[in-house]
């Protein structure tokens, strides 16, 4: 176990940067297409084919997902990844053609001091040439914090950045998550280097911290970025369980609890939190109810780790006024 989305069979992720803009992309591609479906929580959310994950819609496999900055810009970034996928040949075949399906969400890193001429009118923006390099790059190995999508992300106080986390479920199955945390709070606990998620951790996948000795009033106030606005933290948890679209859908639900255990506060009425939910099916499907709950259960928990991962493996970007990194602020 590589403690990454990869752990689950079928999966690579690929992530591509443009330092100047401070933004980027980050692609999960499967290596076969695989059963998807998203729950979409925030108030404001910017995505692309998400309609089509919906358990009553007709398709039902995908090929990828898209994680990107750049806010409305960024939703060209699935053009890049659609187009590398033709390239391969995937996709679902029709009139002759394949059809590649890719689902997006984006979240809006525009304020965080690059320089974005795209947003002002000026060349093109450089999302779908990112998500080509992305999906070229895609491998079970993948760098954490300040890469891809999360390149370019923060949350109130900190740096954020890429997370990913995974665990094998009481079922046996292999659950995993990646998030790009740009999130309108925090991920830390007040001014201490103690993160929400610290009764999830395992060993000391974000520093080994554990909870402070006390949490003072002054700690749950809630503290934003600017406003309940230029943010969106966006999300694929996934399984090699064999799962319906249905239950997908119950996973991204269940999932977005993993967001609410790890950052405070969430799901804002004009944050864009969408989780992603997808099954590669090369293990076998959950025998009953209860066995699905166990792998929605351990999807909450993967993403929470994940979301810390992302904020302790971020590092500042070099802007003035950027905010720091929680290593910059606590130490390894």
């Amino acid at each position: 176990m590589r403690n990454l989305i990869t752990d689950v069979r079928g999966v690579m992720v690929g992530n591509a940067e443009d330092a100047v803009a401070a933004t980027g992309v980050t692609v999960a591609l499967f290596e076969r297409p695989s059963i998807a479906s998203a729950a979409v929580l925030g108030g404001a959310p910017g995505t692309r084919d998400t309609a089509l994950l919906e358990p009553g819609m007709t398709v039902e496999h995908v090929d990828g997902i898209v994680l990107s900055g750049g806010s409305i810009w960024g939703l060209s970034a699935a053009d890049g990844a659609l187009s590398w996928l033709a390239r391969e040949g995937r996709g679902f075949p029709i009139a002759g053609y394949r059809v590649p399906i890719v689902p997006q969400a984006i979240l809006f890193d525009l304020a965080n001091g690059g320089d974005k001429p795209f947003a002002r009118g000026e060349g093109e923006a450089p999302y779908r040439a990112l998500a080509e390099a992305a999906s070229a790059a895609a491998a079970a190995e993948f760098a954490l914090g300040s890469v891809g999508a999360g390149f370019g992300a923060t949350t109130a106080n900190l740096k954020g950045g890429l997370g990913s986390a995974s665990a094998r479920a009481a079922t046996g199955q292999v659950v995993g998550a990646l998030v790009a945390v740009n999130a309108v709070g925090t991920a830390t606990i007040g001014d201490s280097p103690h993160f929400w998620a610290a009764p999830y951790e395992q060993g000391a996948e974000f520093g080994g911290r554990g909870w402070p000795a006390t949490i003072a009033p002054e700690d749950l106030s809630l503290r934003f970025k600017g406003g309940p606005g230029a943010n969106t933290t966006i999300a694929l948890v996934a399984t090699d369980a064999v799962l319906t679209k249905a239950q997908a859908k119950r996973m991204a639900l269940c999932a977005h609890d993993g967001l609410a255990r790890s950052l405070r506060p969430v799901h804002a009425p004009l944050d864009g939190d969408v989780v992603f939910a997808a099954a590669t099916g090369h293990s076998g499907a959950p025998s009953d109810a209860y066995a699905l709950t166990e792998l929605c259960a351990t999807a909450a928990d993967v993403l929470a780790r994940a979301v810390a991962r992302a904020v302790y493996s971020a590092t500042a970007l070099p802007f003035p006024s950027a905010k720091p990194a929680w290593r910059d602020r606590f130490g390894s």
